[in-house]
């Protein structure tokens, strides 16, 4: 028996095995297919025929010697890969990686990154960390990582060779919209541990809490920073700002805790897919933190993923008011399989739903008030639209496909300069606390 079919005998025997026992009865018994099942069940025998004379080819012609597990991990890879831009094969590096990630600690510069035309794109930058501090911003297009260019160069790739020893150096040569030649960036890596909430009061009576990512702590964070403003407020708050822009999402469970703690009953977010445990409901349960005082969500293009199911579950239970520009559009669900060895799929198995019934993906979350990010007098976007979701080769279609417009707004010499957008989050919030007040005094 020759080697090239060696190898597809394996591989057919693997995957009768991976099928199930209807599969290896009917080709045991060499009967053809009775059903359309049957007939959608059988092996492409054609397929992996091609496939092993490639493998052979490769093996045999190849400028140099490639192991046979090279080949196989980069043939699963693009199996995966091939299906959309969230599912991925995680080899012992990337699984570990992406344990450390959840866990919100890891060396690095602090880039949230994805690809676009075979390129590395900024998401966002993580706040306080290397990259934030140096400039980089949502939509800038890393070409080069220590003068290595990236075209072509896997993301999980990429982001290796940008995390390393805290206190070593990566240069990053960068394309901005807008800028004619290339930016360049000595960044020093830092253990970037990552907390995940931050606060502070506006002004007396309204808070202010930011969620850069949803991590499995995330929601007892957010507990501890109200209680915090609560105390400095020296009472409960009349309204709060939740800043979820440039959030790249995280744990699916800490999205729907975050929903539930401004929540007394209603449906946060429901998932559906092809297999019946990947349709999941999560309701809410009483314990509203604050007290049922009016909230403002600001988002932007770079809040995706778990940012949106939070921004959806409050838009939809009529929770609070979305405030700033269309979100990212990540509407898609991922789960890890892990596999021997260490070894993972990160493999895409359903979508989720706003309480509604909406699909983010590939479209986003509409604000009730768009506000563009604008300083008095000048658009700090300078024209340039974010990457989406949309953007993405390979993304997943909405069921419904839409798109959205966005419309401007007013500042104030102070903060308006500073973040136009937050300002007016905390304009929109005053009035819904006026509001509120105006109602109770009028019930009263």
């Amino acid at each position: 028996m020759t080697s090239r079919f060696r190898i597809l005998s394996i591989l057919c025997l693997t995957l009768a095995i991976g099928i199930g026992p209807g599969v290896r009865y009917a080709l045991a018994a060499g009967t053809p297919a009775g059903t359309a099942q049957a007939q959608k069940d059988m092996l492409p025998l054609k397929e992996l025929q091609t496939f092993s004379e490639i493998f052979q080819r490769i093996k045999q012609d190849y400028v140099k010697p490639v192991s046979d597990k090279e080949l196989l991990d980069n043939a699963i890879q693009g199996m995966l890969t091939g299906l959309d831009p969230h599912s991925a094969y995680l080899d012992a590096n990337a699984f570990k990686q992406l344990q450390i990630d959840t866990t919100g600690e890891f060396g690095g510069l602090g880039l949230v990154v994805g690809t676009k035309d075979g390129f590395i794109q900024v998401v966002s930058p993580i706040d306080d960390t290397p990259a934030q501090r140096a400039g980089i911003k949502p939509g800038d297009i890393i070409t080069r990582i220590n003068d290595v260019s990236v075209q072509g160069l896997g993301l999980d790739q990429a982001v290796k060779m940008m995390r390393g020893k805290p206190g070593s150096e990566v240069k990053l040569e960068i394309a901005r919209q807008g800028v004619s030649k290339p930016l360049h960036f000595v960044l020093k890596r830092e253990v970037i541990r990552v907390d995940s909430v931050k606060s502070h009061m506006l002004e007396p009576g309204y808070g202010y809490v930011r969620i850069t990512s949803f991590q499995a702590n995330t929601p007892a964070s957010l507990k501890k920073a109200i209680d915090k403003l609560d105390h400095e407020n020296k009472g409960p708050l009349k309204g709060l700002v939740l800043d979820l822009r440039n959030n790249p999402g995280g744990v699916l469970s800490a999205a729907v805790g975050v929903s539930n703690a401004f929540l007394n009953r209603g449906l946060i977010v429901y998932t559906k897919g092809r297999l019946a445990d990947s349709d999941l409901r999560y309701e809410a349960t009483p314990g509203d933190a604050l007290h049922g005082a009016p909230m403002v969500v600001l988002v932007n293009g770079g809040t995706a993923s778990a940012a949106e199911i939070v921004s959806g579950a409050l838009k939809d239970n009529h929770r609070a008011l979305i405030v700033g520009t269309r979100t990212f559009g990540k509407g898609s669900v991922q789960t890890v399989l892990p596999l021997s060895h260490d070894t993972a799929v990160k493999l895409t198995t359903a979508l989720y739903f706003t309480p509604n019934g909406h699909s983010i993906q590939a479209e986003g979350i509409e604000p009730n008030i768009v506000v563009e990010p604008l300083a008095v007098g000048k658009s700090l976007s300078d024209g340039f639209q974010m990457l989406r979701e949309a953007d993405l080769a390979g993304h997943l279609a909405n069921p419904d496909g839409k798109a959205k417009a966005a419309r401007d707004g007013k500042g104030d010499p102070s903060l308006a300069h500073t973040d136009f957008q937050l300002y007016e989050a905390l304009t929109v919030l005053k009035s819904l606390a006026l509001s509120q007040s105006f109602r109770a005094a009028s019930t009263g």
